[in-house]
Protein backbone atom coordinates (compact mmCIF):
# COMPACT_ATOMS: atom_id res chain seq x y z
CA UNK A 1 0.00 0.00 0.00
CA UNK A 2 1.41 3.74 -1.03
CA UNK A 3 1.79 6.02 1.18
CA UNK A 4 0.67 9.38 0.55
CA UNK A 5 1.28 13.00 1.88
CA UNK A 6 0.07 15.73 0.25
CA UNK A 7 2.30 18.94 0.36
CA UNK A 8 1.78 22.65 -0.79
CA UNK A 9 4.97 25.42 -1.25
CA UNK A 10 5.60 27.28 1.65
CA UNK A 11 6.48 31.14 1.23
CA UNK A 12 9.37 32.31 2.95
CA UNK A 13 8.66 35.81 3.06
CA UNK A 14 5.64 35.19 5.45
CA UNK A 15 5.96 33.45 9.25
CA UNK A 16 4.95 30.01 9.63
CA UNK A 17 2.80 29.50 12.50
CA UNK A 18 4.67 27.03 15.29
CA UNK A 19 3.37 23.60 16.29
CA UNK A 20 1.52 23.22 19.57
CA UNK A 21 0.64 20.71 21.98
CA UNK A 22 -2.99 20.85 20.57
CA UNK A 23 -2.80 18.87 17.47
CA UNK A 24 -5.79 19.58 14.69
CA UNK A 25 -6.76 18.70 10.75
CA UNK A 26 -5.00 22.85 10.19
CA UNK A 27 -2.33 22.16 12.15
CA UNK A 28 0.53 22.53 9.61
CA UNK A 29 4.30 21.30 9.61
CA UNK A 30 7.27 23.00 8.09
CA UNK A 31 9.39 20.63 6.09
CA UNK A 32 11.93 20.59 2.85
CA UNK A 33 12.65 18.08 -0.15
CA UNK A 34 15.23 17.87 -2.21
CA UNK A 35 17.32 15.22 -3.93
CA UNK A 36 20.00 14.74 -6.84
CA UNK A 37 18.08 16.04 -9.30
CA UNK A 38 15.56 18.10 -7.14
CA UNK A 39 15.89 21.57 -5.95
CA UNK A 40 15.53 22.24 -2.52
CA UNK A 41 12.04 23.09 -1.68
CA UNK A 42 9.92 24.52 1.58
CA UNK A 43 7.08 22.60 2.13
CA UNK A 44 3.92 22.74 4.77
CA UNK A 45 2.19 19.47 5.36
CA UNK A 46 -1.00 18.73 7.72
CA UNK A 47 0.74 17.60 11.09
CA UNK A 48 -1.53 15.07 11.60
CA UNK A 49 -1.39 13.49 8.41
CA UNK A 50 2.38 13.57 8.70
CA UNK A 51 2.14 11.72 11.87
CA UNK A 52 0.06 8.93 10.64
CA UNK A 53 2.53 8.39 7.55
CA UNK A 54 5.54 8.87 9.70
CA UNK A 55 4.09 5.73 12.65
CA UNK A 56 3.82 3.20 9.32
CA UNK A 57 6.34 4.37 6.92
CA UNK A 58 9.31 4.39 9.67
CA UNK A 59 12.31 5.91 8.46
CA UNK A 60 13.01 3.64 4.74
CA UNK A 61 9.66 3.67 3.41
CA UNK A 62 9.01 5.34 0.36
CA UNK A 63 6.14 7.77 0.21
CA UNK A 64 4.51 9.52 -2.82
CA UNK A 65 4.62 13.39 -2.14
CA UNK A 66 1.90 15.25 -4.02
CA UNK A 67 0.55 18.84 -4.72
CA UNK A 68 3.88 20.31 -6.15
CA UNK A 69 4.76 19.48 -9.90
CA UNK A 70 5.08 15.45 -10.84
CA UNK A 71 4.30 13.24 -7.88
CA UNK A 72 7.61 12.91 -5.78
CA UNK A 73 8.56 9.23 -4.27
CA UNK A 74 10.66 9.98 -1.14
CA UNK A 75 11.83 8.99 2.57
CA UNK A 76 12.07 10.74 5.37
CA UNK A 77 15.30 12.17 6.17
CA UNK A 78 15.19 13.94 9.18
CA UNK A 79 13.08 15.24 11.92
CA UNK A 80 13.49 17.66 14.31
CA UNK A 81 11.78 17.78 17.55
CA UNK A 82 11.47 20.45 20.49
CA UNK A 83 13.80 19.56 23.13
CA UNK A 84 11.28 20.17 25.61
CA UNK A 85 7.99 19.54 24.12
CA UNK A 86 8.89 16.81 21.84
CA UNK A 87 6.65 18.12 19.49
CA UNK A 88 7.68 18.09 15.63
CA UNK A 89 8.99 20.87 13.77
CA UNK A 90 10.65 20.48 10.74
CA UNK A 91 10.84 17.19 8.67
CA UNK A 92 13.41 16.97 5.52
CA UNK A 93 12.24 14.29 2.67
CA UNK A 94 14.89 13.31 0.16
CA UNK A 95 13.41 12.47 -3.15
CA UNK A 96 14.78 9.57 -4.97
CA UNK A 97 15.48 8.57 -8.59
CA UNK A 98 12.92 5.88 -9.96
CA UNK A 99 13.93 2.95 -11.48
CA UNK A 100 17.64 3.14 -9.57
CA UNK A 101 19.00 1.82 -6.57
CA UNK A 102 19.49 3.52 -3.43
CA UNK A 103 21.56 3.47 -0.24
CA UNK A 104 19.52 3.30 2.80
CA UNK A 105 20.06 2.50 6.38
CA UNK A 106 17.39 -0.01 7.39
CA UNK A 107 15.76 -0.28 10.84
CA UNK A 108 16.21 -3.80 12.46
CA UNK A 109 13.39 -5.20 13.95
CA UNK A 110 14.49 -7.83 16.79
CA UNK A 111 11.82 -10.43 17.01
CA UNK A 112 11.88 -14.28 18.86
CA UNK A 113 13.16 -15.01 21.90
CA UNK A 114 16.79 -16.41 22.36
CA UNK A 115 17.20 -19.95 23.90
CA UNK A 116 20.40 -19.12 25.36
CA UNK A 117 18.15 -16.12 27.74
CA UNK A 118 15.12 -18.05 28.11
CA UNK A 119 16.84 -21.48 29.38
CA UNK A 120 20.25 -20.20 30.44
CA UNK A 121 19.90 -17.00 31.68
CA UNK A 122 21.60 -14.83 29.63
CA UNK A 123 21.52 -11.50 28.26
CA UNK A 124 20.66 -10.62 24.49
CA UNK A 125 23.09 -8.29 23.48
CA UNK A 126 21.68 -5.86 20.45
CA UNK A 127 25.04 -4.71 18.61
CA UNK A 128 23.28 -3.54 15.73
CA UNK A 129 20.35 -0.79 15.02
CA UNK A 130 20.67 -0.48 11.47
CA UNK A 131 21.56 -2.17 8.19
CA UNK A 132 22.62 -0.50 5.60
CA UNK A 133 21.72 -1.82 2.06
CA UNK A 134 21.77 -0.63 -1.26
CA UNK A 135 17.98 -1.57 -3.28
CA UNK A 136 15.54 -0.63 -6.05
CA UNK A 137 13.06 1.86 -4.51
CA UNK A 138 10.32 -0.15 -4.53
CA UNK A 139 11.74 -3.08 -3.13
CA UNK A 140 12.59 -0.84 0.37
CA UNK A 141 11.59 -2.35 3.00
CA UNK A 142 10.19 -0.58 6.46
CA UNK A 143 12.37 -3.02 8.66
CA UNK A 144 14.58 -6.02 8.29
CA UNK A 145 13.45 -8.85 10.62
CA UNK A 146 16.38 -10.22 13.20
CA UNK A 147 15.19 -13.59 14.51
CA UNK A 148 16.82 -14.29 17.48
CA UNK A 149 15.96 -17.72 18.05
CA UNK A 150 18.82 -19.22 16.45
CA UNK A 151 20.74 -18.15 19.75
CA UNK A 152 20.78 -21.36 21.45
CA UNK A 153 24.51 -20.51 23.24
CA UNK A 154 26.42 -17.94 24.60
CA UNK A 155 28.68 -19.03 21.48
CA UNK A 156 25.58 -18.47 19.06
CA UNK A 157 26.17 -15.51 16.87
CA UNK A 158 23.68 -13.59 13.93
CA UNK A 159 25.64 -11.94 11.50
CA UNK A 160 24.93 -9.36 8.85
CA UNK A 161 24.80 -11.82 6.33
CA UNK A 162 22.63 -14.04 8.00
CA UNK A 163 19.95 -11.62 7.31
CA UNK A 164 16.89 -12.22 4.88
CA UNK A 165 17.32 -9.04 2.42
CA UNK A 166 15.22 -7.94 -0.56
CA UNK A 167 16.36 -9.73 -3.60
CA UNK A 168 17.32 -6.75 -4.79
CA UNK A 169 19.15 -5.61 -2.43
CA UNK A 170 23.08 -5.31 -1.48
CA UNK A 171 24.80 -5.66 1.96
CA UNK A 172 26.74 -2.69 2.24
CA UNK A 173 27.77 -3.27 5.50
CA UNK A 174 30.39 -5.81 6.83
CA UNK A 175 28.72 -9.05 6.09
CA UNK A 176 30.78 -11.09 9.16
CA UNK A 177 29.55 -8.11 11.53
CA UNK A 178 27.83 -9.30 14.68
CA UNK A 179 24.24 -8.35 14.86
CA UNK A 180 22.90 -9.94 17.92
CA UNK A 181 25.05 -12.81 20.81
CA UNK A 182 24.09 -13.64 24.20
CA UNK A 183 26.12 -13.29 26.88
CA UNK A 184 26.68 -14.72 30.29
CA UNK A 185 25.05 -13.04 33.51
CA UNK A 186 27.78 -13.21 35.78
CA UNK A 187 30.15 -10.63 37.51
CA UNK A 188 33.61 -12.34 35.82
CA UNK A 189 32.70 -13.66 32.14
CA UNK A 190 35.59 -15.90 30.92
CA UNK A 191 38.01 -13.74 28.20
CA UNK A 192 36.43 -15.13 25.71
CA UNK A 193 33.05 -13.55 25.74
CA UNK A 194 34.66 -10.28 27.09
CA UNK A 195 36.68 -10.30 24.19
CA UNK A 196 34.15 -10.44 21.76
CA UNK A 197 32.03 -7.88 23.47
CA UNK A 198 35.15 -5.29 23.53
CA UNK A 199 35.63 -5.62 19.99
CA UNK A 200 31.77 -4.61 19.29
CA UNK A 201 30.57 -0.89 19.57
CA UNK A 202 26.99 -1.42 20.87
CA UNK A 203 25.87 2.02 19.46
CA UNK A 204 27.86 2.39 16.21
CA UNK A 205 24.52 2.17 14.32
CA UNK A 206 22.34 3.86 17.08
CA UNK A 207 22.38 7.06 14.46
CA UNK A 208 21.54 7.56 10.99
CA UNK A 209 24.28 8.77 9.02
CA UNK A 210 22.90 11.96 6.62
CA UNK A 211 22.96 12.38 3.24
CA UNK A 212 26.05 13.82 1.52
CA UNK A 213 25.58 17.73 1.33
CA UNK A 214 23.10 17.62 -1.33
CA UNK A 215 21.10 20.57 0.20
CA UNK A 216 23.12 23.09 -1.34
Amino acid sequence: MSLILNIKERDLTKKFPKPNKVESKTELLRGVFYGKKEKTTPISIPYIAFKKVWKEAGGSSLITLKGIGEDKEAVIQDIDFDPVSEIIRHVDFYVIERGKVMEADVTLEFIGEAPAVKELGGTLVKTLRELKIEVLPKDLPKDIKVDVSSLKDFESRILAKDLIIPASATLLDDPEEVVALVTKVEEEQDEKVVSDIADIEIEKKGKKEEVEDEKA
